[in-house]
């Protein structure tokens, strides 16, 4: 991995480039990796750009909490957050309910709270998952906490972008209703992909690499980025980024 760069330090980077043109990013809890690439994708900004860290106290403007922030995704004051899911198929659908016939699931997860709502309001959704494996990719949802696509009548002016994992990155074609794999993070090659992903996905024959970041970017991932991020994440911080 180039520069001694660590596999966090790689996807910080690379989130970040997928937000380059917002104004406005939130970002929910237990997230520091996405949390890490706003702010980044806001010290590289030649605009302003705001960063709303659900989990921080003192990085969010927020005074009714997820309240605000489905107000501003509704009044389309929101262009990018992330979801995740115990699991996610190659329509991008996502399930933060649990595995299983539902209602008598074998595994429970949290639930789906606002997923649904803001998938369907903000225009770039981010789909992050550090585990990339078959029970994570799946072929099919067991239960759709939120659609990835939608029938042609449905109103819909958000979705889903793109998928980021701990071994690749795919794009989404919301044309096609497929993904299609972008680059493979160092470390990771094409067969291992395709071996650890339950779902079918569109890929060129030699799939370029993810970049990782270069020597500045990596050094404000270091500083100026690590310090913040450590107020919401004191553990994280300590961990990724032991001299900061």
């Amino acid at each position: 991995m180039p520069l001694d760069c660590r596999p966090e330090e790689l996807l910080i980077a690379a989130i970040a480039r997928l937000l380059r043109g917002c104004r406005n990013i939130a970002v929910g809890v237990s997230s520091p990796i996405p949390g890490s690439a706003a702010l980044l994708a806001r010290a590289e900004s030649e605009t302003p750009l705001r960063v709303e860290l659900l989990e921080s106290l003192d990085g969010n403007s927020f005074t009714r909490g997820s309240v605000e922030l489905f107000d501003r995704a509704a009044q389309g004051r929101i262009d990018a957050f992330f979801l995740g899911g115990g699991q996610i198929d190659g329509q991008a659908n996502i399930n933060l309910v649990g595995t299983g016939d539902y209602p008598r699931t074998a595994v429970r997860w949290p639930g789906s709270f606002g997923s649904a709502y803001l998938y369907f309001l903000v225009p770039r959704v981010i789909l992050f998952r550090e585990e990339h494996s078959r029970r994570v990719l799946v072929p099919k949802v067991d239960f759709v906490s939120a659609p990835g696509v939608s029938a042609p009548e449905v109103y819909r002016r958000g979705g889903p972008c793109a998928l980021i994992t701990g071994k690749a990155l795919f794009r989404f074609d919301r044309d096609r209703r497929r993904f299609r794999l972008e680059s493979l993070h160092p470390g990771h090659d094409l067969a291992d992909v395709l071996e650890t992903t339950g779902f079918d996905f569109d890929h060129d024959a030699a799939p370029a690499a993810t970049a990782g970041p270069d020597a500045a970017t990596l050094e404000m991932i270091r500083g100026p980025v690590a310090r913040e991020i450590a107020k919401a994440y004191p553990k994280f911080a300590a961990r990724v980024f032991p001299r900061a």
